[in-house]
């Protein structure tokens, strides 16, 4: 026995199916709509309006009166200013050798806890949250933490004292000449297990027949890592590059944790001396081209990369 329905039962459902496609169609945009208007006005909004900035003689507080390129003239000059070296030349120096160890190390350390986890050793669920614990503490912990450790009166090396080698010493985080290195190796510390697990993802997602006939052709276990998987994670490589760059150059709270406030600017970053003279010597404008330069810094390495990307998804 069939059903026919009237053809005014069916001229009612058809609207209320219509209704239901749109509501269905315009209820992700509503549910995303409040997230990508604060993103619009708190992110790129206020990323205008510091590229603003940066254009004018703004002191404590904004002003619209623009002079041009004066402030990105006034860090180029002290770029150069080595002697007596100015905060800005400080700042360069430090970046280049906190973000190269930084870099460096966390993926050398990420890459081989990943190769040493992918081996399925035994225990490697217990090493693995050991490795990501340090990520689950903010940097200010971190670096209090490592300040502590690395204190001359408290830490290290009074321990080593203890135990009766009084001729030891290691007084870097007071030096400061060597400030920096300690953060350095607070961040590589906090850092690496995050490292280490994208690349552990990265060889479990390698297909293992590949393996397997590299190893029927008589290829060692460096060889096939070199020639074979390590290529092939080329875009996890990139990706892990981008945000240890990134973490790098927006670097803040970890100096001022590890050093104890940067004093004397011993271990200054751009991050550090954006916030300094943006609101603590009155510069605003100057802190402002300050942070347009990290942020051309930052797009200069990730635009190419998403270039890249999306060209290949494009073939």
């Amino acid at each position: 026995m069939t059903t026919t329905l009237s053809p005014t039962v069916v001229a009612t459902a058809q609207p209320r199916l219509q209704i239901r496609e749109r509501l269905q169609n315009i209820l992700p945009k509503l549910v995303l709509a409040p997230s990508f208007l604060l993103v619009l006005v708190f992110v790129y909004g206020f990323n205008l309006w510091t590229l603003f900035l940066s254009f004018t003689n703004s002191k404590a507080f904004a002003t619209t009166k623009l002079v041009g390129l004066l402030n990105y003239q006034r860090l180029w000059n002290w770029t150069f200013e080595t002697d007596p070296p100015s905060n800005w030349y400080t700042a360069i120096v430090n970046m280049g050798i906190f973000g190269g160890l930084y870099v460096v190390f966390c993926l050398f350390l990420g890459l081989t806890l990943a190769i040493l986890l992918d081996q399925k050793i035994r225990g490697e669920g217990i090493l693995r949250p050991i490795y990501l614990y340090p990520l689950a503490l903010s940097f200010i912990v971190t670096g209090t933490a490592w300040k502590l450790f690395l204190d001359p009166g408290i830490g290290l090396e009074k321990a080593v004292h203890d135990w009766g080698w009084t001729s030891f010493k290691f007084d870097w985080v007071v030096n400061p000449r060597m400030m920096i290195y300690c953060v350095a190796i607070a961040g590589i510390w906090q850092t690496s297990g995050f490292v280490m697990a994208m690349f552990l993802a990265g060889l479990r997602g390698v297909d293992g027949e590949i393996i397997k006939a590299a190893q029927i052709d008589g290829a060692s276990a460096f060889a096939t890592y070199r020639r074979i998987i390590l290529p092939i994670m080329r875009p996890v490589f990139l990706s892990a590059l981008i945000i240890l760059t990134h973490m790098a150059i927006k670097s803040y709270d970890l100096v001022l944790s590890v050093t104890g406030k940067n004093p004397g600017g011993a271990a200054e970053l751009p991050s550090t001396f954006m916030y300094s003279y943006t609101f603590t010597r009155n510069q605003m404008a100057v802190g402002s081209a300050s942070a347009v330069i990290m942020l051309a810094t930052i797009a200069a390495i990730m635009v190419p990369y998403l270039y890249s990307e999306l060209r290949e998804k494009g073939r």
